[in-house]
């Protein structure tokens, strides 16, 4: 017999569920309240989970959350069962872990089918889980996270100096690198062999994609903004991983995504802001992008922020005077410190 645990504070919708789950050959757990349903899901091991989400002290997304972070509960599927029915409600939802997600009222089937179709998942995985290795191999991963820590347990490892060139224009592409320590530059050249930064890449990025299905040289170079450590996995590799994992290559995506977002916003940067805004954003990226705080100096070359700022390196130098006058950055010889990053980011 299935275990189902029920977590619903309002006692006569409780009561018709727990009826109707009953009637349908369930043994059911239930509890009005959130805070007590991690200790009877450790107690009870339930096969699957239905929880609203408006409830006293504690509400639904927090038992997902206490859920996900508990080992011997983190593989129950977790389904919601609400009356908040805007988009935004159901995405977060989802987005936390949830596997399913009903609106109120519903039909005593749509209950009963989404159960067990949860069930049957379930046990589908276990089933895949059972017949595995006990090693982890390649198509199991089943995240951006875990492929992170492949390229940590797996990558081939190489460190570069500051100042030192990772790749070069023209260089056949062939690894995936993950950055384990330091920053990058990545930059490229234009028609008078001027250099212009095209991205900065920090620790936990992701660097040298390119096509995955061909073998296209770098289009760019990169240079250690600082020394760097990298993990490296061959394209191939990763192509397979990609290929057998659909979440991880959705996951991947967004990253791109919000990459080319940011590449689009310092574009329009480049072209339309002030001299000051253009700078401002600049030390705030880098500031991000090497995880310093107003304790810790930025020591990166003058050429390199205005590049990325997009405007003379003698304009920089004049606006870097600006705001040390002005106390929003402290400079001693070569180092910066970034110190009110919130009037920074209002800087027009």
């Amino acid at each position: 017999m299935k275990k189902i645990l029920l977590v619903e504070d309002d006692t006569s919708l409780r009561e018709n569920i727990e009826e109707l789950l009953d009637l349908s050959g369930f043994q059911v757990f239930s509890t009005p309240d959130g805070r007590m349903a991690i200790e009877i899901a450790k107690k009870e091991n339930p096969d699957i989970v239905l929880c609203d989400i408006m409830m006293p002290e504690v509400d639904g997304y927090e038992v997902l959350a206490q859920f996900s972070s508990c080992e011997s509960t983190k593989h129950i599927p977790f389904i919601f069962v609400s009356a908040k029915t805007e988009r935004q409600d159901v995405r977060r939802g989802m987005d936390l872990g949830a596997d399913d997600y009903l609106t109120k009222p519903f039909e005593e089937d749509e209950l009963l089918n989404a159960i067990q179709t949860r069930l049957e998942k379930a046990e589908q995985l276990e089933t895949i889980f059972v017949k595995r290795n006990e090693h982890k191999k390649e198509h199991d991963i089943r995240s951006l996270h875990e492929l992170k820590n492949f390229f940590d347990d797996h990558g081939e490892l190489s460190s570069f100096k500051k100042d030192e060139t990772i790749f070069t224009i023209g260089e056949h592409s062939n690894m995936v690198y993950l950055i384990l320590k330091g920053v990058v530059k990545c930059c490229g050249l234009d028609e008078e062999g001027k250099e212009l930064i095209t991205s900065v890449y920090a620790e936990d990025d992701f660097l040298g994609f390119t096509s995955l299905t061909e073998n296209l040289p770098y289009r760019e170079y990169a240079i250690a903004l600082e020394d760097v450590e990298l993990a490296g996995i061959s394209k191939t590799q990763v192509k397979h991983i990609l290929e057998e994992n659909q979440q991880v290559s959705l996951e991947l995506l967004n990253v791109m995504a919000e990459d080319l977002v940011h590449i689009k916003r310092q574009l329009l940067q480049m072209a339309y802001s002030s001299v000051r805004k253009k700078t401002a954003q600049t030390l705030l990226l880098y500031s991000k992008a090497m995880h310093k705080g107003k304790e810790t100096p930025l020591k990166i070359a003058r050429s390199d922020l205005a590049g990325v700022a997009g405007i003379a390196t003698e304009s920089l130098i004049r606006t870097l005077s600006d705001f040390k006058n002005e106390g929003l950055i402290a400079i001693k010889n070569r180092d910066i410190w970034v110190l009110d990053q919130e009037a920074l980011h209002h800087v027009h």
